[in-house]
């Protein structure tokens, strides 16, 4: 069986001292593709994300299959759909009794653990450690739970995560080890570090052509929903006008508002000036955004610079990811939840000793870490599990040539924040079907030759690609065990579209 286990290791490029290779897997909340440099973005560069990048492969069409934190991770970690791992809301229990591939990990001797932000509602399981936000958690000052019961730890969040993150990986062991990072940045309200405040104030962000839409090609929700950077964002917790984080005080507090005072000033001055809300407040969101960016950036660079310093980095696989993207201003809006391609598309890196660097194209989801998790660490992918393996890409880039569909379901119908519609929708390399089931309409976008998803091309009338798209739709839905009423509604609907 042993040698068995060191053949299958050495095919995965892995033949070394240890039995397995070390995994380092890094969640970030709400990261948009478009704040990546390595993914082309015009707002910032990321050098260590990047670095990753470079050193790996790059997936360009992954996806989220529920836009919504807490499912999202669910997905992560059982590499099953919403329907089946029970996790749909941010709001539900996860039922942690069930398998997860942590879990899986533990039973092959790996020692794992999570830090950071975990939002499942129950307490992890299947991590030897676990130091974790309650809920959101804070930016400041944020509580952490670990199995001897809350702590509050001063500081910045992302700062905070990285250190525990680093003093994790420099305990001794003498087993490979599994750690998930969790990042709450850059989630809203994007507060942003006092090593970051001063930053990108001469930066003018360029607009997104669909930041001024008029929402003609969209469902009928679309110009409905409070999304709005201009109607709907506040003006202090969301853009920090005459705003100061409710855990500073003192000195710290007093920082604050010696540092922010100028930019509320030139937040005013620039409104007056243009009497244009939108144009203002989009500056001001980006230029948070960003800044909580750059310090989940810099503590990759902190994590990546441990593995080298210690010659970890030659055996460790380290997969970059978010739970979902964000809008950044198209369609005027900030959050997500939609299946559009800020929002769903969501990016993902990974570097493996020995990789070729290469750029994927291939339609890959959130439901497809587990297993690829589980391949690299030579440990076998349960049956049931509805992901792929990505694993064959990091040898052979070709490998993923037949990944040409991806799927998703938002499932949220009562949140009066946001008020987006349910919706179940596929995507192929070519297009986009979308079918929110509550409205009894259709969206079908072709996003190569309308990547910015304003062409609704289900009004055009019945033709050979809607068909072939519905067909694949409600073939996916069967394949992954979806509700039957639902599927029924599908099919009604399009015999009567």
């Amino acid at each position: 069986v042993l040698k068995g286990v060191l053949v299958g290791l050495a095919v995965l490029g892995f033949a070394s001292s240890h039995a397995a290779p070390n995994i380092l897997l890094i969640v970030s909340d709400d990261h948009a593709r478009a704040a990546i440099s390595a993914y082309g973005s015009p707002h910032i560069q990321t050098p260590h994300i990047d670095q990753l990048a470079r050193e790996g492969v790059r997936f360009d069409r992954h996806y989220t299959p529920n836009p919504l934190c807490a499912p999202s991770r669910a997905a992560i970690l059982t590499g099953k759909h919403a329907h089946i791992n029970g996790h749909r809301d941010n709001t539900t229990t996860f039922d942690g009794d069930q398998p997860t591939f942590p879990k899986a990990l533990q039973a092959a001797g790996y020692e794992t653990a999570v830090i950071g932000k975990w939002h499942l509602q129950s307490d992890p399981t299947g991590f030897d450690d676990f130091d974790v936000l309650p809920g959101q958690g804070a930016y400041y000052d944020p509580v952490f739970i670990t199995r001897e019961g809350r702590t509050t730890t001063p500081g910045y969040v992302t700062e905070i995560i990285t250190e525990k993150s680093l003093a994790w990986l420099r305990q001794p062991r003498s087993k490979p080890f599994f750690l998930m990072v969790g990042h709450k940045a850059p989630h809203r309200n994007f507060i942003p570090s006092p090593s970051t405040w001063s930053l990108f104030l001469d930066k003018t962000y360029a607009e997104p052509p669909t930041l001024r839409t008029d929402y003609a090609g969209l469902n009928s929700m679309a110009p409905q929903v409070s999304m709005r950077i201009d109607r709907h964002m506040r003006l202090q917790e969301d853009l920090m006008v005459q705003y100061a984080p409710p855990a500073l005080e003192g000195d710290r507090l007093a920082q604050w508002q010696a540092a922010w005072a100028t930019q509320d000033q030139a937040y005013a001055a620039q409104l007056e000036a243009s009497n244009d809300l939108l144009a203002t407040n989009y500056q001001r969101y980006l230029r948070n955004y960003m800044r909580c960016v750059k310090s989940v950036d810099d503590g990759v660079g902190a994590l990546l610079d441990e593995l080298r310093r210690t010659g970890q980095d030659k055996n460790t696989v380290v997969i970059y990811t978010s739970d979902q993207g964000f809008f950044l201003g198209e369609n005027g809006w900030y959050d997500k939840r939609w299946f559009y391609e800020p929002s769903a598309g969501t990016p993902l890196i990974m570097r493996r000793p020995g990789l070729r660097p290469a750029v994927a194209t291939a339609l890959t989801s959130n439901v497809d870490l587990a297993p690829t998790i589980l391949e690299a660490a030579g440990v076998a992918v349960p049956a049931d599990m509805q992901g792929r393996s990505l694993w064959p890409v990091t040898q052979r880039p070709t490998d993923l040539t037949n990944r040409n569909l991806t799927y998703g379901h938002f499932y949220e119908s009562d949140d009066p924040d946001h008020r987006v519609p349910r919706w179940v929708g596929i995507a192929t390399q070519r297009n986009k079907l979308i079918y929110y089931y509550d409205l009894k309409e259709w969206e079908l976008f072709d996003v190569v030759a309308d990547p910015y998803e304003q062409k609704n091309l289900w009004s055009l009338g019945p033709n050979a690609t809607r068909a072939e798209l519905t067909r694949k739709l409600v073939a996916e839905m069967r394949r992954l065990k979806e509700d039957p009423d639902l599927i029924f509604q599908v099919n009604l609907a399009i015999s009567r579209g």
